[in-house]
C-alpha cells in the first residue's frame, strides 16, 4: 500500500465540491521516472524551480568531477547517486512546490492504487463537516482575563517578578 497526499487550493472549503477539479494526488516514495529522466520529469510536471535546481546540481557535479580529475566510472557513479537522491526526494519537492503555489496538502490517504486513493480522498473531503469560520465575538469582554485572579487559596494575584 502506498501513501498519497491530497493537494487543494487554500480557498477550497471542506464539504464542498467546488475546487475538486484542480485537486492533485502526490504519491509518496521513490519515483523511478524522476530517477531515470531527472530534470525532464520535473519540467513535465511543471515544477520549474525544482527542475532547474536538479539540472544545476547535475551540471555542478559534472564540473566538480572534471575539476577534481575524476575518472569516467567515478563521474558515472556520482551521477547515479545524485539521480537516486532525486528519485527519493521527487515527491517531497513536488509537495513543496504545490504548497508554495498555494495548494497545500489537505489530506493523506493510504491506498493500493491512485484511483482508490482519489476515491477515498474525495469521499473524505465531501463528507467532512464544513469549517466554521469565526467572526467577531458577540461578547468581547467574556474572552478577557479578569484582572484580580486568584490562584488556589490566595485571595489576590501577586505581581509578576522579572
Amino acid at each position: 500500500m502506498r501513501t498519497y497526499t491530497f493537494h487543494l487550493s487554500s480557498d477550497t472549503v471542506a464539504g464542498e465540491s467546488h475546487g475538486l477539479e484542480s485537486a492533485v494526488l502526490v504519491p509518496d516514495g521513490f519515483s523511478l521516472r524522476a530517477f531515470v529522466f531527472g530534470p525532464l520529469w520535473f519540467f513535465f510536471h511543471r515544477l520549474w524551480l525544482a527542475g532547474l535546481g536538479v539540472l544545476a546540481l547535475l551540471v555542478a557535479a559534472s564540473f566538480a568531477g572534471r575539476f577534481l580529475g575524476l575518472g569516467t566510472f567515478a563521474g558515472f557513479l556520482i551521477t547515479v547517486l545524485l539521480l537516486l537522491l532525486v528519485g527519493m526526494e521527487a515527491s517531497s519537492l513536488r509537495r513543496w512546490t504545490y504548497a508554495r503555489r498555494g495548494r497545500p496538502a489537505r489530506d493523506a490517504v493510504v491506498a493500493h492504487s491512485a484511483e482508490e486513493a482519489e476515491i477515498k480522498a474525495v469521499n473524505r473531503w465531501l463528507t467532512a463537516p464544513p469549517v466554521v469560520r469565526s467572526g467577531p465575538s458577540a461578547y468581547p469582554a467574556a474572552s478577557l482575563r479578569p484582572v484580580d485572579t486568584a490562584l488556589g487559596m490566595f485571595p489576590f494575584a501577586e505581581p509578576r517578578r522579572s
